[in-house]
């Protein structure tokens, strides 16, 4: 029996899950670390961090499982994406990673858009100049900490900082890549165009594998600190949703998942380039070699649900503490009391401004058809049905765009609940799954190490041997309308109100 070892780099924490070469979990340990936030709208996290919860989460795993090191085949690291780790000549850290929900650019954003242009920008990276991506980081750190800049000699990912402190080399893959605007996305290369018109030297950047390529190998400095075997081959990873999307099977055309968690994706694979020339989605190199994903962002989705529970479900949290139960599993309860439509209350989940379709920051939260009729178990459920609907908004993006959805899974927080996934099956009118593993990152690169192994052929094959999937919730026939006519009111919202959105902005 061969081992893989997944490793998965988050914001909150690393966590390192060893499994059989079936996908069974032998052990796993999870090692959590600050994040630093000296400005509002900061973020940033010390690379150092990552390593050390890295290389102890491995030596845990393996001393726990008393697995003989030379039966790991191979491992893979999942990412946290578009954080900014600066590098010297001799490999060490300059400066805090500036990390991805950091919005300290949006001047970089504008300097990146006025240099390359709109339009060739998304024609070339598939997306429009946002503050999360790494190239505006880059740009902010030559602006306002020039002494540091003039000594970066390279410029890496959070996830392949830790590769190069487990192998010694400069690498990164493709998905990951893809968030730093700075990749050719349609070529799979590092842009020159986009380079130059930046003033950015290409130098500084690792050389770009496939999610499945080997990288490197585990060094004798790094086999030392971790228990792994020295010469243990390393894979190129991927990005957390891409490593997501191979942890749940979603590795061919027609496959989906929806994630509900604080915010919200919609993440389709297709074996041909997409590009919506709105930048209302975003399409990067998936973990499939030659193949790409398109992915619809809600910011506000199982953060809505947080917000109304720790403001209006006080007796839910305190009655559910001593069931010893979920409160959002009694949220569920009452929330199926209110019928579809929640009694004509639709809600609108911009609490943190909107990505998809809007990529507007000064829109915000709204209950729209209030009246004294409502109840509580009513604004909950819309709250529900909103987040719904703001993911069939990616979804309707994605239509447009030609990629179709036959199988959709369900994952995160809110994946778990099966009136959620319900209300996600009759809103898109597709069936709904869950993945047996709730391992979902650190299993799909531990696929991807696999596939570097040789142990499977190609990343679908692996998916098809490795992942199990619950029966799915199929859309109940009479739901699908009723759904349809509260959608319609819900899409007709946002339009009747970005101009006053505007208006309470610049109160």
């Amino acid at each position: 029996m061969k081992y893989l070892l997944g490793v998965d780099l988050g914001t909150s924490g690393t966590k390192t899950v060893l499994f059989d070469e079936k996908g069974t979990v032998i052990a796993s340990k999870t090692i959590e670390y600050p994040l630093y936030q000296a400005k509002n709208g900061w973020a940033e996290q010390e690379p150092l961090d990552w390593w050390n919860a890295a290389k102890d989460t491995i030596k845990y795993v393996i001393e726990e499982s008393g697995v003989d090191n030379a039966d790991i085949a191979g491992l893979g690291i999942s990412g946290q994406m578009h954080g900014l780790v600066m590098l010297d000549k001799d490999g060490n850290v300059l400066r805090r990673s500036i990390i991805w929900c950091d919005q300290r650019t949006a001047k970089e954003c504008e300097e990146i858009t006025e240099k390359v242009g709109a339009k060739r920008l998304i024609e070339i990276t598939a997306n429009p100049a946002l503050t999360g991506f790494t190239a505006s980081k880059i740009l902010w750190v030559r602006n306002n900490q020039p002494e540091i800049y003039e000594k970066c000699a390279h410029i890496l990912l959070p996830k392949d900082y830790v590769r190069y402190m487990l192998t010694g080399d400069f690498a990164t893959e493709v998905s990951d890549a893809s968030g730093m605007q700075l990749l050719d996305i349609p070529n799979r290369c590092w842009s020159k165009e986009v380079c130059d018109k930046l003033d950015i030297d290409m130098a500084m950047l690792p050389k770009v594998y496939e999610s499945p390529e080997i990288t490197g190998v585990i060094s004798e400095e790094a086999a030392a600190l971790t228990g792994l075997k020295a010469g243990t081959i390393v894979v190129g990873g991927a990005g957390d949703n891409a490593a997501a999307a191979v942890g749940t099977g979603v590795v061919e055309e027609g496959k989906a998942f929806t994630t509900i968690g604080s915010s919200g994706v919609v993440f389709a694979h297709t074996d041909d380039i997409r590009i919506d020339p709105k930048g209302r989605v975003h399409t990067f190199c998936c973990a499939v070699p030659g193949a790409w994903h398109v992915m619809g962002v809600t910011q506000g989705a199982g953060l809505s649900l947080k917000w109304f529970r720790d403001n209006f479900c006080r007796d839910e949290m305190s009655t559910a503490m001593g069931m010893g139960v979920d409160p959002y599993y009694l949220m569920d309860k009452e929330a199926e009391n209110s019928p579809i439509g929640s009694n004509k209350l639709l809600y609108l989940p911009y609490l943190m401004g909107e990505r998809t379709p809007h990529l507007d920051p000064d829109c915000r939260g709204v209950f729209f058809g209030l009246s004294a009729i409502h109840t509580k178990y009513d604004m909950l459920r819309a709250v529900m049905e909103g987040v719904t609907f703001s993911q069939r908004d990616s979804v309707e993006v994605l239509r447009e765009m030609g990629v179709e959805t036959k199988e959709m899974l369900a994952c995160g927080g809110g994946g778990s609940s099966k009136l959620w996934r319900q209300m996600l099956a009759d809103t898109y009118n597709c069936p709904v799954k869950t993945v047996v593993s709730k391992e979902g990152p650190a299993l799909g690169v531990a696929i991807l190490a696999a596939v570097g192994a040789g142990i499977y052929p190609s990343v679908a094959e692996a998916c098809r041997q490795v992942i199990k999937t619950n029966p799915a919730q199929a859309p109940i026939e009479e739901n699908v309308p009723e759904y349809s006519k509260y959608y319609k009111v819900y899409r007709n919202l946002y339009p009747a109100l970005k101009g006053i959105y505007k208006d309470l902005a610049a109160l």
